[in-house]
């Protein structure tokens, strides 16, 4: 028995699952098709089950799981715990421990010194480092079909030596246990253990990575598709780094090259850690892959498509010159017709970030600053360096829009989105090569701005596939409401006040000083009114005014003078609860709308004091409001370390404010450029955070959503699933595309 405890590649194929996992016997079907795998071996799950009943834990989690009412979530989370802890508490079999290590200290020697020379076997042995390996889960199940490529349930890198290596074994053993998991089989009748095995496998030191695909998912065409980073492949993932980009022919011709500015390359350093450091000038614009290379990759594309029978998206690593195939998997979503990505003709002026996607032309209107607003009319193309709230409204009646700086989470790129308004951000130089009246195109897809006109293409707006995880959108003002609604989404996360006001021209200390805050209070009620009329029957959450001292300048009786650090200042909940009118003015709009059967709830900015949600609740309890959800947002870190008191002192849900979180918590100003290679969701303090508040949450029976730009990234919204997360709020050009994902995230977890 004890031999088919751990199994290398050579030992397994594609029929491998139920032993190996589905993605050990990938891994082990590539490597036995000669494929450039890197070394790696499998704890069974055989020796899983040896682990369970060695310990004698087996019998007590069965007994668990046959007691579990999975429908009670609290009791499901904490059973969950219970099972996790007896597994990682559990003592490792010595022999099964034995078997482990010996095959970890054979790792980064060549299979055939093992078998012809032992005597040089043992002098490596004791010469080498302990090398950096990753431990992965590797799931079981009767019809794996496309999820056998699927992505882990727990993975583990940078893992160094041998007690780390049995203790994210037993992770992984672990991983099978957690409440989503359970839940799923359960409610599939199964009240059984399933098998998981554990992939034991060398970390390349990637000094080059990226992606291919052997059929180009932008435009569905015969041909390969290469993108490539210096360092490691995180930065394509994260959207940090715009890769280099290659396509080659079925003939190993390279059609077309894009080389790119890396500012940046994520490395991993001599202890292990992931690193961001910056590229100098040569280097950032240097091209990543050698010829040789990518026709190699190419090849390895082909190959792949041809083994698999199906178009193959693959991850691959270049370490001293090596190439390694790290993973393939089928490409399960080939660009839609109607979002095909088209590069245009004609005279290319500048180019950036694509921020908002679409086509448009129009006039170019330069705006230096808000008294510039004015000239602004419908069809015409907005230019400035940064846009900024002030100018919500001139930009509803643009074309598209262009500015010099930003990325894509700064304002620009945020409400263009959400307007459905093309924009390319950062071009650096646009005020330098455009000029008023001057006519263009801008390509919000390719991020480029052409000389002349061009038919203009519109992202079409499709209603989201059916998922367990809800999927909402954002909506700021009554204009992008009847465009969301096409989404038939689950409700919407976030109506931002400052929208409304914006459009009303007045800053609502204006309406307080002149004891005119029934006018304010009918602004929101008619703007909401015709908002909510759009998803009628569904959840509306609105968030209270949150303006800082910076913004809105050019509106009637804005303040003055601006605060010395406005980001701190006197802006949220704070400043609710000391201009009660204004608040209660809010308040009653929501009332009033919820009164006539509207589903509204309301939720408080910037809190980081249970005593704040307390005044809140006071008022919300003195104005008789009913049938309206209390809520908060979790933007601070204050927030998200008091989520226990703020949950016991009662409250229906909360919503991630990721832009401020991960601003917050990193201290890195989101709308500087100088910084933005720091400015990154998926930070560990940032995760941390998140994850942390979600199980809070779950064992309070409190809501949790979230409505920052991270939501509509994949790689935060499969962290939020795997976290239990209720709803992601995401703009509603891209709803249909994560709800798709999210299905398949959710199909994986289940298998």
């Amino acid at each position: 028995m004890g031999d088919r405890f751990v199994l290398w590649l050579s030992d397994l194929s594609k029929d491998s699952v139920s032993i190996a996992g589905g993605k050990g016997a990938n891994l082990g079907e590539m490597y036995n098709a000669k494929f450039p795998v890197p070394p790696a071996f499998v704890v069974t799950t055989d020796a899983f089950f040896y682990f369970l009943k060695k310990t004698g834990i087996e019998e007590e989690i069965k007994k668990i799981l046959r007691k579990i009412d999975v429908d009670n979530t609290e009791e499901l989370s904490e059973k969950s715990k219970e099972i996790r802890k007896l597994v990682k508490d559990a003592k490792f079999p010595d022999d099964l421990r034995k078997i482990v290590v010996e095959a970890y200290d054979h790792l980064n020697i060549d299979l055939s010194t093992m078998k012809d020379a032992p005597d040089a076997l043992a002098i490596l042995k004791s010469a080498r480092e302990p090398i950096f390996v990753s431990v992965r889960s590797s799931a079981t199940a009767e019809d794996l079909g496309e999820a056998s490529f699927a992505g882990q349930q727990d993975s583990f890198i940078n893992v160094k030596g041998n007690e780390e290596v049995i203790e994210k074994i037993k992770g992984v053993f672990a991983s099978i246990f957690t409440a989503r998991s359970i839940y799923y089989r359960k409610k599939k009748g199964f009240d059984g253990l399933v098998g998981i095995a554990a992939i034991v496998q060398k970390m390349i030191n990637s000094e080059k990575s990226g992606v291919i695909f052997s059929k180009n998912p932008v435009n569905n065409a015969p041909e390969i598709l290469i993108e490539a980073v210096f360092g490691q492949g995180e930065g394509i993932v994260s959207g940090r780094i715009k890769p280099d980009q290659y396509i080659v022919n079925k003939d190993m011709e390279i059609i077309k090259e894009e080389i790119s500015n890396k500012k940046i390359a994520i490395i991993r350093t001599a202890g292990g850690q992931t690193k961001t450091v910056q590229l100098d000038e040569k280097k950032s614009n240097e091209r990543v892959l050698k010829t040789h290379e990518i026709k190699q990759l190419a090849e390895y594309a082909l190959k792949l498509e041809e083994h698999y029978k199906k178009p193959q998206d693959i991850e691959f690593a270049i370490e001293n010159g090596e190439i390694f195939i790290l993973q393939t998997r089928p490409i399960t979503t080939l660009k839609d017709k109607n979002l095909e990505k088209d590069e245009l003709e004609g005279q290319l002026l500048t180019e950036g970030l694509a921020a908002s996607p679409g086509v448009a032309s129009g006039p170019v209107k330069i705006v230096h600053s808000v008294s510039d607003l004015d000239k602004i009319k419908n069809g015409d193309v907005l230019v400035t360096t940064m846009t900024n709230p002030d100018m919500v409204v001139a930009m509803q009646k643009a074309a598209a829009i262009v500015t010099s700086e930003g990325g894509v989470t700064a304002h620009a790129a945020i409400v263009s989105r959400e307007m459905g308004i093309p924009a390319v951000v950062g071009t650096e130089n646009a005020l330098d090569v455009l000029s008023d009246g001057m006519e263009i195109t801008v390509d919000g897809f390719n991020g480029k701005v052409y000389a002349g006109r061009t038919q203009s293409k519109k992202v079409e707006i499709l209603p989201i596939v059916e998922t367990k995880t809800k999927i909402k959108v954002l909506v700021d003002l009554p204009s992008f409401a009847e465009r969301a609604a096409k989404t038939n989404a689950d409700g919407i996360g976030l109506v931002r006040l400052e929208g409304l006001i914006a459009s009303s021209g007045k800053h609502p200390l204006a309406y307080e000083k002149e004891g005119k805050l029934d006018e304010y209070q009918k602004m929101l009620e008619e703007g909401l009114g015709k908002i909510a009329q759009t998803f009628i029957g569904k959840p509306i959450w609105v968030r209270t005014s949150d303006i800082r001292s910076d913004e809105y300048s050019n509106l009637e009786g804005a303040p003055k003078e601006t605060e010395k650090n406005p980001m701190l200042g006197d802006h949220g909940i704070r400043f609710s609860l000391r201009h009660l009118g204004i608040l209660k003015a809010e308040l009653g709009a929501i009332k009033n709308l919820a009164e006539k059967g509207h589903r509204f709830g309301v939720m408080f900015p910037q809190v980081i004091l249970v005593d704040e949600i307390k005044k809140a609740k006071e008022i919300f309890n003195e104005m008789e409001i009913k049938n309206v959800q209390f809520g908060v947002m979790i933007e601070t870190p204050a927030a998200a370390m008091i989520i226990k008191d703020i949950c016991e002192e009662g409250v229906d849900f909360i919503s991630f404010g990721t832009n401020d979180l991960t601003q917050y918590t990193l201290a890195v100003d989101r709308g500087n450029e100088a910084v933005q290679y720091l400015y990154n969701e998926m930070n560990w303090a940032v995760l941390k955070q998140i994850s942390r508040v979600i199980r809070e949450c779950k064992k309070h029976g409190v809501e949790t959503s979230i409505c920052g730009q991270a939501g509509s990234k994949k790689e935060m919204v499969e962290f939020l699933v795997k976290q239990g997360i209720d709803s992601i709020s995401v703009n509603a050009d891209i709803a249909r595309e994560i709800s798709e994902f999210v299905r398949k995230l959710e199909d994986d977890l289940e298998h």
